[in-house]
């Protein structure tokens, strides 16, 4: 995880969230993380990523609630 920018989301305004969070990983190089730290399933949100950047990420949940989550994505 040396190689990781950690995100909390839950202090973003929600329309914002997305916009940032792909804002910050079309900047990482490849083999660099962004940690986002969520209050709820941020699954949606693989989804999208999974349709928009198909194939240029790794998703791991390292907490997975109920109350906080936590993921990493690593961008390939």
């Amino acid at each position: 995880m040396s190689d990781s920018t950690i995100l909390d989301v839950r202090e973003i305004i929600p329309k914002e969230r997305h916009p940032k969070i792909f804002n910050i990983f079309d900047n990482l190089k490849s083999g660099e993380s962004l940690i986002i730290i969520n209050d709820h399933d941020p699954k949606p949100l693989k989804y999208t990523f999974e349709a928009e950047r198909t194939g240029q990420l790794d998703w791991v949940y390292l907490e997975d609630g109920p109350e906080v989550w936590r993921v990493q994505i690593t961008k390939k």
